[in-house]
């Protein structure tokens, strides 16, 4: 039985920056640039009291809250915050797997300094990060990935929810499908249309059933459904994907936006040399003006040899996608999936 915990530092990069000014630490903060096309990347808590939230454009957020007070980030200041926190896990484990500069699961079912239960390391670690950077942290302590990763969203913000094993079938019983982390709005459409509402509901659908709606994401609702995640933690976790994008200053017509397309896949595939992998799957991202985003993607059986076969896959995906041509597009992405290691020519060879 594995202890997992989850932690998730609260409202990360508005509260890194609230610690220099707390004298707007009542007032609706929103970290973003004052590019005309900017989306906030952070908000505090007395401004996701007007609605605001991450990714959501700026043009909307005045609208919601026009006294709102914008900050523009420091992603190297949050990067060494980060790297601070950092430090505190590795005094309880060295089973970390990041998921972002905020976000880490922790596998402490063996723990470094033999503290007697995962809930006891959660707290210790909790307050560590404040006594040591003045900032709060929620965590979420479960026998798996899934489980933690609701948990530490249940008491937010400065909260600890621990989901004990016998309390497991319990806690899902009633939990609404939408919690599941990856369940998007496609599915959850899908799922209120078999009228499944919680993890309980699923309980009495029979995994070949779900796989029939959900493909193999069917098979992992079916596990999610008995509390069972399988997953570890990943401590040195391959990179999942290279992407880059670019917002528009103004709207542009899909044949306006070729020269970027280039410029997006030049970009990625230099970050893909840099890093000494080789990808296997390309995907591309559009947001038009009215903020509906449409991707596609393609996965092959070897990786990809150069940029040349990069941009005819890219060609490929926009050809096959069939968008409209009279719509506009504020925002294109282009990125690499299935990283694994380069293979150097001697090791492809056998003498």
């Amino acid at each position: 039985m594995r202890k997992i915990i989850h932690i998730d530092m609260d409202a990360f990069y508005a509260s890194v920056e609230l610690r220099e000014r707390p004298e707007l630490k009542t007032l609706p903060v929103v970290i973003s640039s004052h590019h005309p096309r900017a989306v906030i990347a952070a908000a505090s808590y007395p401004a996701r009291v007007y609605g605001l939230r991450s990714a959501m454009p700026m043009g909307q957020a005045r609208k919601l809250c026009p006294d709102l007070i914008i900050i523009e980030p420091n992603f190297d200041k949050y990067r060494a915050v980060s790297y601070q926190i950092h430090q505190i896990f590795q005094q309880h484990t060295h089973i970390i797997e990041p998921l972002s500069l905020d976000e880490a699961y922790l596998d402490v079912t063996e723990n470094l300094n033999n503290l007697p239960s995962a809930t006891d390391v959660a707290i210790q670690i909790r307050q560590q990060i404040w006594e040591q950077t003045s900032l709060t942290a929620s965590a979420g302590v479960a026998p798996n990935k899934f489980l933690a990763k609701i948990a530490s969203d249940w008491n937010k913000p400065n909260g600890l929810c621990v989901i004990k094993p016998h309390q497991v079938m319990q806690f899902i019983q009633n939990l609404p499908l939408k919690k599941i982390p990856g369940v998007g709005r496609v599915t959850q459409d899908k799922l209120q249309q078999l009228k499944l509402e919680t993890l309980g509901d699923l309980q009495h659908i029979e995994e070949a059933v779900l796989i029939q709606h959900f493909g193999k994401y069917g098979k992992q609702l079916y596990l999610y459904a008995q509390g069972i995640d399988h997953r570890s933690v990943q401590a040195e976790r391959v990179r999942q994907q290279i992407s880059k994008e670019t917002t528009f200053d103004q709207d542009l017509y899909l044949h306006e936006c070729s020269s970027y397309w280039l410029m997006l896949a030049e970009k990625v595939w230099q970050s893909l040399q840099n890093k000494n992998l080789q990808a296997r799957g390309v995907n591309i991202k559009l947001k038009n003006k009215h903020f509906q985003v449409f991707q596609h993607s393609k996965s092959f059986k070897r990786a990809l040899q150069s940029l040349d076969e990069f941009k005819s896959v890219l060609a490929l995906l926009l050809q096959e996608i069939s968008l409209t041509l009279d719509d506009q597009y504020r925002l294109i992405g282009v990125g690499l999936y299935q990283l694994s290691p380069s293979a150097s020519e001697s090791q492809l060879t056998l003498w």
